[in-house]
């Protein structure tokens, strides 16, 4: 089971070779005789009894039908800032430990899915740091050369995914702690807009700026978990409403991409060979790369550190610090002690330094579809953050500091190799509310790429998203047009208890066609040989009403069989060849959404956050 995806987990269950009984209590077993102080906490006995006890009487509610539960039996990992009841919260301090009185909003939503809690992660203190080694629990090794760095604040999570010890796990990101481990560990990691996640339940390292976030070995478990996981929290006074919309967002076949113009490498010639050979790699993609000033962007990442946002740290855990409580790292306690010191004045300064820099960003970004940059400019091995640990410290949030002051989403990937047998990731940033578009170009990256599962050296599986088995007891439906969600029709397969599954597209052989004369209007989908790759979406329709589905269909639709761009075949919606004479071809535009915001201006579908 080491290496597993989401996928793995889910199709041992419901092939029948295994249950969750079995196997993760031979998995606790393992992760409680780990030499790498990945783990504050393991589950007790009694902690994983209750919790499969808590998922049959999930089962049990959802029919006995296992696709009823997204994450059924699937093993994760809490970073040890985030609090789930019945497990101490210690922040990476003993003597902050506490008893948390609930579970954080986003770990529920995943336990409410069926997943299970192995255990809770190492990190650096208080969430501050990028190195992993401020804790008194160890310092966290990095999954491919124990003498480096696994990289902070989420060392732990980040490690725990890439040793294959679990297929996802939650981590924070602040200032780049839910993307610096990913890249120095050969993960996912996605850092998403600020609020689209919950973050209550998290003691903060910087309240107003703080995202809860992913680590997975690949592309599509990422996806899977962000997509559970992005929902409103009206208990969180930070948590935003979000569109169904991004969901379906994308970014071109042929993307710009701003990458600085002069980057900072100090003197780390393996790491600037590894991103240009990226960079190769991502402009044989159809990518176009458009060199960047980035001085602005690096002027506001300075000031989370070495400005007035470092009171927050200290309004979060300044007291822990002054009451010298048991286990504080000195490094953490000294750079909390620092918040005392900014005013109110310091603070309007830099705030309006900061929007002026964000209207800067925000230009930026309207003339490219994302930024990239390399994760971190470089690598250091734990001896050397032991003899400066500030100042390199420093140096590796040189492109993270800055995404969460502005209001951007990012996206951290595997990148081609160091030299040296180090990992060295690529991040994608872009606006805000654009994660999925970013994902979405991600699996085109995996595939160029194609990595292995973290540290295990286990090649990947096919690119297909967890849960794409449906269940005897639903008919599995692409659909293109007016049933998609948020479109006039949708409501004849939601009245039917339909399920959204994903947004996906065919394969590259299709043509789409707007109907003439078709109220609503609709699209024709024809399998012509040169075509393109069309968006769908997929549902689960119910076998027993799926017939009086069928029947509202009018000519020139029907429905056969339609073949997605990874091989799956599927039933969806298709249409005779004679319609298409009185027909428009809206093929480049890739799909109904777009043609139709082409013609009306508005595609946000009428739902919001259908995560879960």
């Amino acid at each position: 089971m080491y290496g597993w995806t989401i996928r793995d987990w889910l199709a041992a269950y419901a092939e029948g070779r295994s249950t969750p009984q079995a196997l993760l209590g031979a998995l606790v077993e393992k992760l409680r005789t780990s030499d790498n102080p990945v783990w504050i906490s393991v589950a007790t006995d009694s902690q994983l009894a209750r919790q499969l006890t808590d998922l049959a009487v999930k089962l049990e509610a959802a029919g006995g039908d296992i696709s009823g539960l997204p994450l059924y039996g699937v093993p994760f990992a809490v970073k040890d800032n985030v609090d789930v009841a019945g497990w101490t919260t210690t922040a990476g301090c003993p003597g902050f430990g506490y008893q948390p009185a609930s579970t954080a909003p986003g770990v529920q939503r995943l336990l409410d899915a069926g997943a299970i809690v192995m255990g809770k992660t190492n990190l650096d203190q208080f969430a501050t740091g990028l190195v992993g080694t401020r804790s008194p629990y160890g310092e966290v090794r990095n999954a491919f050369n124990p003498a480096y760095i696994s990289g902070g604040s989420s060392s732990g999570s980040a490690v725990a995914v890439a040793e294959g010890s679990v297929p996802f796990s939650l981590g924070t990101d602040t200032a780049g702690s839910g993307r610096v481990p990913a890249g120095f560990n050969n993960l996912v990691g996605v850092k998403p807009t600020r609020g689209a996640v919950s973050a209550r339940g998290v003691v903060p390292a910087c309240r107003s700026l703080d995202c809860l976030s992913v680590f997975a070995l690949d592309v599509c478990d990422a996806e899977y978990v962000l997509n559970l996981l992005v929902a409103e929290d009206k208990g969180d006074p930070y948590s935003r409403r979000s569109s169904a919309e991004i969901r379906f967002d994308q970014l071109p076949a042929k993307p710009r991409f701003a990458v600085p113009m002069t980057p900072d490498w100090f003197g780390d010639a393996a790491a600037e060979k590894a991103f240009q050979e990226s960079c190769q790699k991502l402009e044989a993609l159809g990518a176009t790369l458009v060199p960047t000033d980035f001085a602005p962007l690096l002027e506001i990442a300075a000031l989370l550190y070495d400005g007035p946002w470092l009171a927050e740290r200290y309004v979060a855990v300044g007291q822990a610090v002054a009451d010298d409580v048991a286990g504080l790292d000195p490094v953490v306690a000294g750079i909390v002690a620092r918040g005392k010191q900014p005013t109110a004045a310091d603070y309007f300064r830099a705030e309006y330094r900061r929007a002026a820099i964000k209207q800067q960003a925000d230009e930026l970004l309207s003339n490219v579809d994302a930024l990239l940059v390399p994760t971190a400019p470089t690598h250091y091995r734990i001896e050397d953050i032991r003899r400066d640990p500030v100042r390199l410290n420093s140096r590796l949030g040189t492109y993270t500091n800055f995404v969460n002051l502005l209001d951007m989403c990012a996206l951290a990937l595997p990148g081609v190799f160091r030299q040296d047998g180090l990992p060295a990731g690529i991040t994608l940033i872009a606006a805000a509310w654009r994660d999925f578009a970013l994902l979405h170009f991600a699996r085109r990256w995996q595939e160029q790429l194609d990595w292995t599962r973290g540290a295990t050296g286990q090649p990947l599986p096919a690119m297909t998203s967890p849960g794409t088995e449906p269940s005897a007891r639903y008919v599995r439906l692409a659909v293109v047009g007016a049933h998609l969600s948020g479109m006039p029709l949708n409501h004849q397969l939601t009245e039917r208890d339909a399920r959204f599954v994903e947004s996906t597209m065919t394969s590259a052989d299709y043509r789409l066609f707007a109907l003439a004369g078709t109220v609503p209007p609709k699209p024709g989908l024809m399998k012509l040989g040169a075509g393109a790759a069309i968006q769908v979406e997929l549902w689960d329709v119910p076998v027993a009403a799926f017939g009086s589905f069928v029947q509202m269909i009018p000519a020139p639709l029907g429905i056969g069989t339609i073949t997605l761009a990874d091989g799956r075949e599927v039933k969806g919606f298709i249409c005779e060849d004679w319609a298409r004479a009185a027909a428009q071809d809206i093929t480049t535009f890739g799909g109904w959404r777009a043609y139709m915001a082409s013609v009306t201006g508005n595609t946000a579908p009428a739902m919001d956050n259908r995560a879960g």
